[in-house]
């Protein structure tokens, strides 16, 4: 099974949630050219007036610039991005090998398309980012647990 790992980091602002604020921030990262591979929104429970905006990537002297332009600075927030052939059960087999480690998730937004999964998942620690991806790696490649077949009951 293919898996790719790649620590990155997150670009992020804290925001109003105020409808356009998405599309304003983006605005400057699309006129500078910005081809981004990860964006996400939400709001935060308990405080639905505001939000986060989360994006990937930013490098380069544009980008930057444009990025702070938009209020956007780098996260501290340990980040690993996952990508790999999907198969059921892999996420109940990485959060498994994850917890049996007592490595705890700052958060985890996944997404299958087609037979290919990607996920971002964010760590405490560091040190929890550099534990988990040997275990991550190991969980996709493990050797799903076979399919019980579907008896088909006869009518009498």
């Amino acid at each position: 099974m293919a898996i790719s790992t790649k620590k990155v980091v997150l670009w992020r602002k804290e925001v109003d949630n105020q409808p356009g604020v998405l599309a304003r921030t983006l605005a400057p990262l699309a006129e500078a050219g910005a081809n981004l591979q990860i964006v996400m929104g939400y709001r935060f429970p308990g405080n639905e007036s505001r939000a986060a905006i989360e994006i990937f990537p930013v490098s380069g002297r544009k980008l930057t610039s444009a990025a702070g332009t938009a209020g956007l600075s780098a996260s501290a927030i340990p980040t690993l991005v996952v990508e790999g052939d999907n198969r059921a059960g892999l996420g109940r087999a990485i959060a498994g090998s994850l917890a049996d480690a007592g490595i705890n998730l700052g958060f985890l937004v996944a997404q299958v398309i087609g037979k290919r999964y990607s996920a971002v998942i964010g760590f405490d620690t560091e040190d929890d980012l550099k534990k988990a991806t040997p275990l991550i790696r190991k969980a996709t490649t493990a050797k799903p647990a076979p399919q019980r077949k579907k008896v088909k009951s006869k009518k009498t």
